[in-house]
């Protein structure tokens, strides 16, 4: 860069800063700024043609007060036209103004690129890097578009200076992580590949930030870079400090290129070349040697730089991890940092060995060093390392230190800080269940959690140990006893009562032959905690209550008493009072039988993968569980393990078909989000956060917290009667499913339909009255909806109701008769006539499937707003997709079925163009929300998509067969289906072609 000479010093611009700086007041200063920003614009628009140097002196001003944080909208023609200028300085003040003021979209972008084609083709150097560093700072499309293929060329020419080389690596690695798709190397990879190998240490190290970049997209094209960097790194390694005197970097050689070095290697696997995998190797034991031997230097740059190093190369270890010795000695180097005076160093150390914790050969190297991780769990100042320490237990804990860790866990658990004690408790249930040899010491570990982190303690870790328990007959009588002791504590968590609850409704008798943990005392104990409770635990001890007059039938007077109390009966919440009302009637009129038989012993839960430990993968921490680790823990905790799912209530009876039990219950597996309150919110909140994850808890008038849909059976004769509205019920009649044609669905209807096609929950309908939410889940050929109508306006909605027609061939098949033909089962709940403003009222349908159909149900709503009747028909989204079983097949099945369905009719075909972009991701998380299984590695083209389902209905069950084939160069798509039924697959067809 040339020197600047003392005449190019801009004394008008020191003098305005000089001002700014002096003014007392904000107003003073926007008083000097406006002045000064009048004076340019009178210049710039002047008759006189000002120099280049003035032109320089205003720009630079402008671009001062810009920083300051004031808007500028003029002087950019004045700065382009600095570019031209042969003066250094006054060139890179118009380049600094264009990189700092002038956006991608300017007019005058064409202007620019202009100018600096002229330099980049002046071969003046320092014209070059100036070009070069504008294409970097602004960085967008049109200019990658109109310099990616020149800039290579300047990469790799044999004339270009080093310096240039430098800036064009950089500036051509910035325009491929904005448009990788504009920057295409092809011929130009071997090139600079060999950039590795030039003498230039400078544009070695901005070479590899390119290569290792490209390499992480490209891994394959760019491999010949292995060798070249395993060259350089031995040549940087083997050197004396003194050898590369201009990159040595406090005693240390090159550090940032012997990090990026590393760091590129770890795009690849162990090189295949012996002599290659040999050179690198003795650079790694060269590293690790280095790591041993005192400082050169006391300065903390020193240690620094040289741990860099190191890090880096234990992380290359980790991740070839195929070299016993190297990460045996890599562990024993992480282990002298453990007790290092500088806390990053202990951090770093600490979260490399959870990744070596992991290696089959440093697992037990790892281990050694229990006692100092738990130390530092216990007195480590810094939180974030003590985090890291407790993670490195998580990573190594296996059957022989199990119970230590889960007891240094758990003292550690009653002084954790609050940000960590979830994950804690977490880890400390996923240790208990997966390394557990004896199921009473897993009891005694959660309930021990429970007690000292019980805020902490998510409900996935109560349904577990409820799942297990009942899953393992010799440890629920050791169960009931430790639970009953438990809940005699005068402070017992919520979630202690829960399990209590729970498990003494199930287990109570296995305990009862000791008075002192008699049938009454059991009841008493549990209900001298009810009153404490919130509503969801009541409603579970009324369960368990009902459980009791089966188990003890001594408690039957008792416990009626307490059903028949005002403040059951008459509870102000509906879901206590409908059990108290239904358990008490239940109780007073069932038979022995028939009591047994409907509360009986809850069976055992099907094996699946264990919801704590994909709630602890979700978190993705550094010490979250690894895919593997999710396999290995459904391996061993295979005998322990129950199922995934949530455990209902202890009566699990289905007391009532007619009851509306809990949006929230996970029958399937999907843990969607709680109740959602039919009270009235805040108008401020209306149903925006409805469809969250995690939506808004409240009670639902029902009972079996488990069964979603296990109440869920077809409208019987007498629920016929009930909504057959006859002449004189018009007043109490709850709103009906007709069959008459209401008013015609609205224009959007379809569109709004097709929004739910391959997904279940979200805004099916808004306008600045009203807004209608739907949540619903399927099972087989059963599925019931929960719609949310929010009052969006202050004024209340009266006469609000709803009523369910279906259009052609569901035409008069709904509730009334099941007749051959008819399609669907539809039941609808009564919703509130009255809506308030800013309220939402909830209403249920039940639809049962009873052959194939094509058509949506039509939804009416009528209501009176101002007096105005409104009035308007939607279509439900229940679509034949809804009820979709996935079917996992092999690649040989798969086939062998797809040739069977080869009859003309059977098959449905489209090919059309894409609708929105083809993102893998997004195309496999639609197919696997249209509900079919997604069958990976089946088709023998990688980019297609291939699914397997079968359409679960009353009458018959339909096989599906899908197959997308995307076109990512054409931007189409080719959709085939094939069916056993030819309407499904035209229906599927036409569905799906719209989601694309």
């Amino acid at each position: 860069m040339p020197a600047v000479s003392k005449g190019d010093g801009m004394r008008g611009l020191a003098v305005f800063i000089s001002d700014i700086r002096n003014c007392k007041s904000k107003e003073a200063e926007i008083k000097r700024i406006n002045k000064e920003l009048a004076n340019i614009r009178s210049k710039f628009k002047g008759d006189k043609a000002l120099d280049g140097y003035s032109k320089k002196k205003y720009v630079c001003k402008l671009l001062f007060i810009f920083l300051l944080g004031h808007d500028i909208d003029f002087g950019h023609m004045e700065a382009v036209n600095l570019l031209s200028s042969n003066k250094y300085t006054e060139k890179q003040i118009g380049y600094l103004f264009i990189s700092v003021l002038v956006n991608s979209n300017s007019e005058l972008i064409r202007l620019i690129n202009n100018a600096i084609k002229n330099d980049l083709s002046s071969r003046n150097p320092t014209f070059m890097c100036l070009a070069l560093h504008c294409i970097a700072n602004v960085g967008s499309r049109e200019m990658a578009e109109a310099f990616a293929g020149e800039i290579p060329r300047i990469l790799v020419a044999g004339d270009t200076m080093d310096s240039v080389k430098q800036s064009a690596a950089l500036c051509l690695l910035r325009l491929y992580r904005t448009s990788p798709d504009l920057v295409l190397m092809g011929e130009w990879t071997s090139r600079v590949v060999h950039l590795l190998n030039d003498q230039h240490m400078g544009v070695v190290t901005a070479a590899i930030s390119l290569i290792t970049c490209l390499s992480q997209k490209n891994p394959e094209e760019f491999k010949t870079c292995v060798s070249l960097a395993v060259s350089r790194l031995s040549r940087i390694v083997s050197s004396a400090s003194t050898d590369l005197q201009d990159y040595t970097y406090y005693f240390v050689p090159a550090p940032w290129l012997s990090c990026k070095l590393l760091r590129l290697l770890q795009c690849y696997p162990p090189p295949e070349d012996g002599a290659v995998k040999g050179r690198l190797v003795e650079c790694l034991e060269t590293i690790l040697n280095k790591a041993q031997e005192p400082p050169k230097s006391k300065k903390v740059q020193h240690s620094n730089a040289k741990n860099a190093i190191l890090f880096e190369a234990i992380a290359l270890i980790i991740h070839y991890d195929s070299e016993p010795n190297l990460l045996v000695r890599a562990c024993n180097q992480l282990g002298q940092f453990l007790q290092h005076r500088e806390t990053n160093l202990r951090y770093l150390a600490l979260e490399s060995m959870c990744t070596l914790a992991s290696s089959e050969f440093s697992h037990e190297a790892v281990k050694t060093h229990i006692e100092t991780v738990i130390n530092a769990l216990k007195t480590e100042r810094d939180v974030s390392v003590r985090q890291r320490a407790a993670d490195l237990l998580y990573a190594m804990c296996d059957r022989s230190n199990a119970k230590q860790i889960v007891a240094e866990m758990l003292s550690y658990l009653e002084t954790a800080d609050y940000s960590i004690r979830e994950e804690m408790v977490l880890k400390v249930a996923i240790l208990a269940e997966k390394y557990a040899v004896d199921y009473s010491w897993y009891v005694d570990t959660i309930l021990n959690l429970i007690r000292i982190a019980g805020d902490y303690v998510s409900e996935e870790v109560w349904y577990r140990v409820i799942q297990i328990v009942i899953n393992r007959d010799d440890v629920q009588g050791y169960a009931a006893k430790t639970v009953f002791e438990a809940l005699q504590a005068p402070a017992c968590h919520e979630n202690m009562v829960k399990v209590g609850g729970y498990i003494l409704g199930e287990f109570g008798n296995l305990i009862a032959g000791d008075p002192r943990s008699s049938p009454l005392v059991q009841f008493n104990l549990l209900h001298s905690k009810f009153h404490l409770c919130s509503v969801p635990t009541r409603a579970l001890l009324l369960s368990a209550y009902i459980k009791f007059i089966n188990l003890f039938p001594e408690t039957k007077p008792t416990i009626q008493e307490v059903l028949r109390c005002d403040s059951q009966i008459r509870n102000s919440d509906v879901e206590l009072q409908q059990r108290a009302v239904e358990y008490l009637k239940l109780s007073s009129i069932a038979s022995t039988d028939v009591l047994a038989t409907v509360l009986e012993e809850m069976p055992p839960f099907p094996e699946r993968e264990s919801s704590i430990l994909a709630k602890l993968k979700k978190k993705k921490g550094p010490g979250a569980v690894s895919g593997n680790e999710l396999e290995e823990g459904k391996r061993e905790g295979g005998e322990l393990n129950g199922a995934g799912e949530r455990p209902g209530d202890s009566s699990a009876i289905g007391a009532s078909n007619a009851s509306t039990p809990s949006p929230s219950a996970d029958l399937l597996g999907l843990r969607s989000a709680a109740p959602i309150s039919a009270a009235p919110p805040s108008a401020g909140s209306l149903l925006v956060d409805v469809f969250s994850e995690a939506g808004p808890a409240a009670p639902a008038a029902g009972v079996n917290d488990d069964g979603f849909l296990r109440d869920l059976e077809p409208p019987t004769e007498s629920s016929d009667s009930l909504l057959a509205e006859g002449p004189g019920d018009s007043d109490s009649a709850p709103p009906s499913v007709v069959s008459e044609d209401p008013t015609p669905p609205l224009p959007e209807s379809d569109e709004l339909l097709n929004k739910f096609v391959c997904k279940n929950n979200g805004v099916l309908f808004e306008n600045q009255l009203l807004q209608i939410g739907v949540k619903s889940e399927y099972r087989q050929n059963l599925g019931r909806m929960y719609l949310f109508y929010g009052n969006k306006t202050s004024v209340q909605f009266v006469s609000f109701t709803t009523t369910v027609s279906c259009p052609g061939e569901l035409q008069s098949h709904i509730l009334y008769h099941c007749a051959a033909a008819a399609k669907l089962n539809v039941q609808l709940k009564p919703v509130d006539p009255l809506v308030e403003g800013g309220a939402q009222v909830q209403q249920v349908i039940n639809i049962e499937c009873l052959t194939v159909f094509s058509d949506a149900p039509l939804l009416n709503i009528k209501f009176r707003y101002g007096g105005a009747l409104q009035n308007l028909t939607l279509k439900l989204p229940v679509a034949i997709n809804k009820f979709f079983q996935p079917t996992e097949m092999s690649s040989h099945d798969f086939f062998q079925r797809w040739k069977q369905l080869s009859q003309p009719q059977q098959e449905a075909q489209k090919i059309f163009k894409a609708n929105h972009a083809m993102d893998t991701e997004v195309l496999k998380a639609k197919l696997l929300g249209l509900g079919t299984a997604l069958l990976e590695k089946v088709d023998p083209n990688p980019d297609n998509f291939v699914c397997a389902g079968v359409i679960q209905t009353k009458a018959q069950q339909v096989g599906c067969l899908l197959r997308l084939e995307p076109n990512a160069q054409a931007q189409m798509y080719r959709l085939t289906l094939r069916s056993s039924k030819d309407t499904v697959a035209k229906r599927l067809c036409e569905l799906l072609a719209e989601q694309f």
